[in-house]
């Protein structure tokens, strides 16, 4: 189980040592250490973003499809590679083997490949003004900085790499030191692929190595992936130096389901909803609305299916669910099920757990206050609430001070468009769940994010727009 990497940091195009402290890597699980890093010093973090900025303006000098070339030889490397990069993926989060080969590499690849053909179809606007005219131009930002999750780093070191390198800028990535494995993979790749030095590198640590990176002065633009908390803080500092800022945050999202919803494909959404990846998903649809006419029999299926969930070792391709990423972050779970019972919620299935696996858990008679209702979990931990008609679902989906996902089930798509118009959440899926094509924008509203990953929309947080105003004859002046 070594997964020991040639060096902590990717700075400047090469393996560099951290001059921090250590960084132990376990494998979810056993427990058992995989790798030993360390933490980035400020000094490397800032020789990081000077790397990048001196890097960067002949890279944003480039025709975008030359850009493009890179991005689309570094995705056919990773999906050369994917059974490789999904075993390392797995020894890095404890997902199970079958979740990672589909899931998450292949992910990142797409978000390559897509942005290498988009990016060179970019183009300004010509504006006509009778004599004069004017026109605009699509320019890269600079230097960015990209901080990700722990529950897919490696997608997500992905989707913030591609529309950032595809327009030109340069992007310092901090992975979270959960999981820091894979993209310093990514480093590799890209490199290997024809990346110029310095235009993309990792930097390991914990909060005071984002800190530093999110300060640095080369710093126009920050992404960040991870919890309202730290997005706050994070958001604030970046407000001190006017940065471009992308931030896609937590979730309790609503799933809506109907009494005329197809039973079998809304039991289905709703395990997906909760329980894939080990309910470790910012988008889950944790809160599940059941009108009451088919709440029993949604229960009942509900149940059905989840006892036959394989929960196990992550490396057995037949295993479903696998264990959480941390003992810390499976008593956080322990607690919140606990919290859920002592309020009186009735315990469908599942419960505590033990040792690094959390069973899938299902809550039933909950109430709106309760805080397995409030509360993000980010675990295996579902919570129904009974609603009786249309309006009073919308209006309890959005009492809520998050608003990144929200999903209905139906077969009367008039009722579908309309309860989904009315709902606030940034991304919502109708008789669909936590599908996230790199062609459809992804992002939150309200607590759960600013900005946009993926698709076009991805464009505009990863590039600023220059007005130029051409004048074809004398100037006249007042005076």
């Amino acid at each position: 189980m070594n997964a020991q990497p040639a060096a902590s940091l990717f700075i400047d195009g090469r393996p560099v040592e951290g001059e921090g402290a250590l960084l132990p890597v376990h494998y979810p699980y056993t427990g058992e250490e995989i790798a030993s890093l360390r933490q980035a010093s400020a000094a490397q973090v800032a020789a990081a973003c000077r790397a990048a900025a001196r890097a960067q303006p002949a890279w944003a000098a480039l025709a975008p499809v030359e850009r493009a070339r890179v991005l689309s030889r570094a995705a056919a490397l990773i999906r050369e590679r994917n059974e490789e990069l999904s075993r390392l993926e797995t020894l890095d989060t404890g997902k199970p083997i079958q979740e990672t080969l589909v899931a998450d590499w292949e992910s990142g690849a797409q978000a390559l490949e897509f942005f290498a053909g988009l990016g060179p179809t970019v183009t300004g606007q010509m504006i006509p003004l009778g004599r004069d005219w004017a026109y605009t131009r699509r320019e890269a930002l600079g230097v960015c900085a990209g901080i990700g999750a722990w529950n897919y780093p490696s997608q997500i070191a992905c989707w913030k790499a591609a529309p950032a390198l595809i327009m030109g800028n340069a992007m310092v990535f901090k992975p979270s030191e959960e999981t820091p494995l894979g993209a310093l993979k990514l480093a590799g790749i890209l490199a290997e692929a024809g990346l110029p030095a310095g235009i993309f590198s990792v930097v390991q640590g914990r909060a005071e190595v984002g800190a530093a990176l999110v300060a640095d002065p080369h710093v126009a633009k920050v992404s960040l992936t991870g919890s309202v908390p730290t997005g706050r803080r994070v958001y604030a500092a970046a407000a001190e130096g006017m940065r471009h800022v992308t931030m896609e945050l937590g979730g309790k999202s609503p799933l809506i389901v109907f009494e005329d919803a197809e039973l079998e494909d809304a039991v289905g959404a709703a395990i997906l909803a909760n329980f894939y990846s080990s309910g470790q998903i910012c988008s889950n649809g944790t809160r599940v609305f059941l009108q009451d006419r088919i709440r029993q029999p949604f229960l009942d299926r509900l149940t059905e299916r989840l006892r036959q969930i394989r929960i196990g070792d992550p490396l057995d391709p037949d295993t479903q669910l696998g264990p959480i990423v941390s003992p810390a972050q499976a008593a956080q779970i322990r607690q919140a099920i606990a919290a859920g019972q002592a309020a009186g919620a009735r315990l469908v299935c599942g419960g505590a757990g033990e040792g690094a696996f959390v069973p899938p858990t299902v809550f039933a008679d909950a109430t709106d206050d309760m805080a397995i209702t409030r509360d993000e979990i980010f675990g295996p931990v579902m919570t129904t609430l009974a609603f009786e008609d249309e309006e009073e679902a919308i209006r309890r989906a959005n009492a809520t001070g998050f608003g990144l996902a929200a999903g209905v089930f139906t077969r009367d798509l008039a009722r579908a468009h309309r309860v989904v118009a009315r709902l606030e959440a940034g991304t919502c899926w109708i008789n669909a769940y936590n599908l996230t094509p790199v062609e459809m924008p992804f992002g939150g509203t309200k607590l759960s994010g600013i900005g946009r990953e993926n698709s076009a929309a991805a464009i505009e947080h990863y590039s600023q727009l220059k007005s130029v105003y051409v004048g074809m004859g004398a100037v006249e002046a007042p005076y």
